[in-house]
């Protein structure tokens, strides 16, 4: 466990090996979280992207359980260093190992290791299970020996250990030895229902190393009371050497131990050695943020590592102390895990703030500048008006430039007007259409554009588009992956102020956010849709259109239509 200074505390240790070996039990019962149901195309990248990282076992899914699960394992990915797993259970009561459907369906997997889960807990043996106590450990160790003669390595989890331990110890030392001795690599205690404690985890794990040899036991554990990583640091501490976990701890209920917070913690405070390379730990912000992008997730601001507020600093004194001395408020260099320190501009700011801010962006502006007090005045009013710059940087980052003289101007909005019309259609079907109508100039040429769209910002969007794209052909790659809306003054009802976040993204990765507020939706939602347009133009350089001189007489602003 970390001690007082920050590191793991191993004078405990009950083996000196300092090899920790890591399972990701991501595809599989990651796949149990609500709201999760990965494509074959996602545990496809997933894999890949947990090989390249240098997790040492990769858990694929449960074969027979499901099609896509089966079609995984009938093209399984080609991993360079991770082991695929397929993951089953034992054999049914009364059955046979060579009869048994879902045993076979397992060890027919295209997986080199299987990991089989069985039942330790009297308590289940006997209400869930129907079978005799003598019939289970049976059911173990045939199943484990018949595994063996197949894979490469067979993995035992023993599904809630801890509570079976709690119970009956002898008869969940008795399961778990006869996995042992049919030749398991692996003996993972497993605290399924995820209400164990450290304390615990360390005592039960220490006294089962006492029987196992430490250097073959595992840890798995639930998130229910929040410990499942302090508890797989216990597991550790007490002599296990396999974690199993999944990628920003998905998982059911509340989930598993997250391995994006164990990998850093283990190779950086304990100093354990994992498969993990200094150079892949450096990748581990863009893993997780790979996973969040194929759920269609936004990243947890507030994940530890490689959230986006992990390293971010707010307070005027904590900005100051930061530039003097990152490890004043920052525990470890943000580079080491791929992500950057954040300083976050708010009605709390000081110059400080502001000053770094302005050096993340490439601003060089003296500190006695008598814009930087009047940017700093107008970041405060501005938020009390209900903005808030805190995640949408790219609006700052505008504000500050525009306050400078920085920024062109790309075009200029002079009208829009939204309509929307509810009705039935010819084949009886209710439908609800949105058009947008913008009077927009660029360049100083007017024109007028129309379009559709799925609602009344996607048809605002779309009418922008329709005149912006034939001349910033930037903004082909441009799309809206998140958009919010918060009622800023509630006791207003219908008629209340709202505050508008909206995250953009482009082909290359790049991700911006931005701020509108307004006691209208739509125009909260255009202004920072506004700026999302104009980030993106001013951070890929574009030049501010110029038209062409008049031909045959026109005159600006003559003949209508879309530029």
């Amino acid at each position: 466990m970390p001690s007082a200074s920050g590191q793991c505390d191993k004078t405990a240790l009950m083996t000196s090996d300092n090899r920790v070996y890591l399972l990701d039990s991501t595809l599989r019962d990651g796949a149990q979280t609500q709201g999760v149901d990965f494509s074959v195309a996602d545990k496809l990248a997933i894999a890949a992207a947990l090989d390249r990282l240098g997790i040492d076992y990769v858990e694929g899914g449960w074969p027979g359980a499901n099609p896509t699960d089966d079609a995984f394992f009938a093209e399984p990915p080609a991993l360079a260093r991770a082991k695929l797993t397929a993951f089953g259970m034992t054999r049914r009561p009364g059955r046979s190992v060579a009869n048994d459907p879902g045993l076979a369906a397992l060890l027919d997997a295209k997986a080199p290791v299987v990991c089989i889960v069985g039942k330790t807990w009297d308590f289940h043996v006997d209400v869930a299970l129907g079978a005799s106590r003598s019939e289970n450990i049976d059911m173990i160790a045939e199943s484990i020996a018949h595994a063996a003669r197949r894979k490469s390595e067979v993995i035992f989890d023993a599904e809630h250990f801890f509570d079976g331990y709690k119970a009956n110890p002898g008869y969940a030392l008795d399961c778990v030895k006869a996995a042992s001795g049919a030749a398991a690599r692996w003996i993972v205690l497993c605290d399924t229902n995820g209400g164990t404690l450290p304390d615990e985890v360390e005592r039960i794990v220490g006294a089962v190393a006492q029987v196992i040899p430490a250097s073959r036991l595992g840890i798995h554990c639930h998130n229910d009371t929040e410990n499942a990583v302090a508890n797989s640091l216990a597991a550790l501490r007490a002599g296990a050497r396999q974690v199993q976990g999944t990628l920003n701890g998905l998982g059911e209920r509340c989930g598993n131990a997250n391995l994006v917070s164990l990998i850093p913690t283990l190779i950086l405070k304990c100093g354990y050695e994992i498969g993990v390379t200094p150079a892949a730990l450096a990748d581990l912000t863009h893993v997780s943020h790979l996973l969040d992008e194929r759920l269609n997730r936004a990243p947890l601001k507030s994940a530890p590592y490689v959230g986006g507020s992990a390293f971010a600093h707010k307070g005027g004194l904590h900005v100051s102390a930061v530039e003097k001395d990152p490890r004043t408020y920052e525990h470890i260099d943000p580079a080491l895990v791929g992500n950057r320190r954040h300083v976050v501009v708010s009605d709390q700011s000081g110059r400080a703030n502001i000053m770094a801010r302005f050096r993340d962006i490439g601003l060089d502006v003296d500190l006695d500048d008598p814009r930087l007090a009047s940017l700093v005045e107008t970041v405060k009013a501005r938020e009390y008006d209900g903005y808030a710059y805190d995640g949408a940087e790219a609006s700052f980052e505008l504000l500050a430039r525009r306050a400078l003289g920085r920024v062109p101007d790309y075009f200029k909005l002079n009208r829009f007007r939204v309509m929307d019309d509810r009705r039935w259609n010819a084949r009886g079907e209710l439908v609800t259409e949105s058009e947008a109508t913008i009077s927009i100039e660029i360049g100083g040429v007017a024109s007028m554009t129309v379009a559709t769209g799925n609602g009344p910002v996607n048809a605002l969007d779309s009418a922008l588009r329709k005149a912006l794209l034939p001349v910033y052909p930037e903004l082909a790659d441009m799309r809206l992956v998140d958009y919010k809306v918060r009622i800023l003054t509630p006791g207003a009802g219908t008629g209340a102020v709202t505050r508008v976040m909206i995250e953009s993204a482009d082909g290359e990765g790049e991700r911006w956010g931005t701020v509108g507020v307004s006691a209208n939706i739509i125009d909260a939602s255009y202004n920072a849709l506004h700026d999302a347009i104009a980030w993106k133009l001013f951070r890929d350089g574009a030049a501010p259109f110029q038209p062409s001189p008049p031909i045959g007489g026109r005159g600006k602003g003559e003949g209508g239509g879309s530029v």
